[in-house]
This record gives C-alpha cells, structure tokens and sequence, in this order.
C-alpha cells in the first residue's frame, strides 16, 4: 500500500514520516483491500495548546475509510486515528463478508 504524507505549514521529519508508515501500515495488514493512504498534517495555529490537526483518509474497493483527530502532538493524533480507522476497516471487513 502506497502511504503519502502531506505537512501543511511545516516540514515532517522522517521520524514523523516513520511513525507514520508504521501505524498506518497496521491498519493496511488488518484490512487487505486497502489501495493507499492519504495523510495531511497541519499545524492550525502555532501559538496555542491542541494545534495539531491529523487527517488519514485510506482508499478501499466502493469507498473510504476517513478519520480526523486535533491533539498536542502529531503522534498522539496518528494514534486516534489508526484506533478509529482499525474500527472501520473491522465494519468494512464485516459488512463485504455478507
């Protein structure tokens, strides 16, 4: 699965960019018929607390799996949204077994 990483107003370092690759490489294994992800990171305001926004949109037959987080650091935000998404790939997997 193809992971791309968009920073908005910022430059992600690679261990941002590794992290990354590996809890959204999870939700890829858990859901088999995932294309690719869509990451966007944004800092929406830089002077305040919660300014990190996470957006993760992965790519599936018929659809999208999407989740969307504001948190103090990017990592507590990836982690949100892989929990979110991992629910969503288990209903996807469910509701296409039927």
């Amino acid at each position: 699965m193809e992971i791309r990483v968009q920073s908005v107003h910022f430059n992600a370092t690679e261990k941002l960019h590794a992290f990354i690759e590996k809890k959204v490489g999870k939700v890829a294994k858990s859901c088999d018929e995932a294309a690719n992800a869509e990451v966007v990171l944004k800092v929406v305001k830089p002077e305040t607390a919660m300014n990190k926004e996470v957006q993760i949109r992965i790519s599936v037959p018929g659809g999208s799996l999407h989740a969307e987080k504001v948190c103090d650091t990017f990592e507590e935000g990836i982690d949100l949204c892989v929990e979110a998404l991992q629910k969503q790939a288990e209903k996807y997997k469910e509701k296409n077994k039927h």
